[in-house]
């Protein structure tokens, strides 16, 4: 019998193009997905769980881990640090279920250099303008960071060779119909089920 592994997807894109409500629509839609729990070095808040929201770690642990390159990505912001951790992901995988990692870019280009064989999907808003509307309509930044956002955005448009798919996130539903066909495909590519036939055929011939 094939037992298939299960596959590691990053959404990731500039900020303000959608990410999160592309993974929560998509997530309402695919259940067979696994959201990846992110670790942190920040105290717990009331109602939250420990491998349900987070991982809850020290500063102390943290720092060995990043040592022990035991994490995909990390970062800090407003002095604690997030990451993504090897262990969590590897292990979901191992049982066959596919993990969905939602992360700015530079933290995917982490993940790419520590996990290539993961597969990465970069969300793109259909043109600057329309990006500046959404972070506008926010109306949580200044007009300086509005415009600081849209040039950090074109730069990370540039880096969208590094990904193996985009999709233009022009209306929601859409978007998470082509990620769903993305995940599909991706189970099955030639060379994922080829390794998979090939261990069988090993363990008969034995």
């Amino acid at each position: 019998m094939i037992e298939e592994k299960g596959i590691l997807f990053v959404l990731s894109g500039p900020s303000g193009v959608g990410k999160g409500t592309v993974r929560k629509a998509l997530f309402k839609k695919d259940t067979d997905l696994q959201y990846s729990i992110s670790m942190t070095t920040r105290d717990k808040r009331a109602g939250e769980k420990e491998a349900v929201d987070y991982f809850y770690r020290t500063r102390e642990k943290f720092e060995q881990m990043i040592r022990d390159n035991q994490l995909l990505e990390y970062a800090e912001y407003v002095g604690n640090y997030y990451g993504t951790p090897r262990y969590y992901v590897e292990e979901t995988l191992a049982a066959g279920k596919d993990v969905f990692l939602e992360i700015e870019v530079q933290g995917a280009l982490q993940v790419k250099e520590n996990f290539p064989e993961g597969v990465f999907v970069f969300l793109s808003p259909p043109s600057l303008e329309e990006l500046k509307n959404r972070i506008v309509k926010r109306g949580t930044e200044s007009d300086d960071l509005v415009a600081n956002r849209l040039h950090a955005a074109k730069e990370e448009i540039e880096l969208m060779d590094a990904y193996d798919y985009v999709v233009v996130n022009d209306n929601v539903n859409k978007a998470v119909d082509k990620v769903q066909a993305i995940v599909k495909s991706e189970h099955c590519k030639r060379e994922r089920v080829a390794i998979q036939y090939k261990k069988v055929l090993e363990v008969e011939e034995k």
